[in-house]
């Protein structure tokens, strides 16, 4: 058995003393694995950092086994980032989710654009928080753990939309929902208006605690997983923002 195609590295642990097990989010096969040999380290292994794009080729005598890679590197965004603590803890929150989050060998070709979509905004490190935020919305709903946000689950008008359901995942109207307000999460602006480019850090919070609920339910929780490190240091890095600042700080 063997295929190419394109990948973003997502997990890299060693195995043994010359040998590494690289996982690759790929564009056609999804979260796949594969041996890169110490004979390659050299090569090969500087190249695979979290988030860097490689031309993969897979190899294996039977489909179920593990095989082996040789990776040719298209781009190094460890490298791009590397200046930027931040960037590079976002990028290694979404090399983990997907790694704990996405099923092997299913293919998610959504996924991996989004993927690639956000590594792109990421370097141009402009309003990358908020974008954060909408990855992982598009995230659930490319593994068909989608929120409704378009419309008022009780009144089904689509202005005013300011709590989401922990439930069900509808939006409710600050009206609709007063009688349950203690039972909903507040569902910032941007989560519904798009052409919010600039949301207030306490309103990214907001939101990441909203994708968070749902990925630990539907993803990590039936895994019997946590999440990543990085996703857990993205937050508290931003929960020290003050919310009068436009930057954030790296401590």
């Amino acid at each position: 058995m063997e295929w190419n195609d394109e990948g973003v590295v997502i997990s890299v642990r060693r195995h043994g003393e010359m040998a590494w097990v690289v996982d690759l989010l790929t564009a056609e096969h999804g979260r796949h694995a594969g041996f890169i040999h110490g004979k390659n380290k050299n090569r090969e292994r500087n190249g695979l950092q979290l988030g860097n794009q490689v031309d993969a080729r897979w190899r294996s005598r039977l489909i179920e086994q593990l095989g082996t890679y040789n990776c040719e590197l298209i781009k190094a965004r460890s490298a791009i980032l590397f200046h930027d603590p931040i960037r590079l803890i976002a990028m290694s929150s979404v090399c983990g989710m997907c790694y704990l989050g996405i099923s092997e060998r299913v293919p998610c070709r959504d996924v991996f654009d989004g993927v690639i979509r956000f590594l792109d905004a990421l370097e141009q490190g402009k309003q990358w928080y908020s974008l954060y935020v909408t990855w992982e919305l598009e995230l659930l709903s490319q593994l068909g753990f989608g929120l409704d946000l378009k419309s008022c689950a009780i009144t089904g008008r689509t202005d005013n939309l300011s709590y989401v359901s922990p439930r069900t995942g509808r939006a409710a109207t600050s009206e609709a929902a007063k009688p349950y307000c203690d039972r909903l999460m507040p569902l910032p602006k941007f989560m519904v208006d798009r052409e919010i480019s600039s949301p207030a850090f306490k309103d990214i919070l907001q939101g990441l605690t909203i994708t968070g609920h749902f990925l630990e339910r539907n993803l990590m929780q039936p895994q019997g997983r946590k999440f990543p490190r990085a996703r857990l240091r993205l937050i508290e890095i931003m929960s020290s923002v003050n919310p009068e600042s436009e930057s954030v700080s790296s401590k």
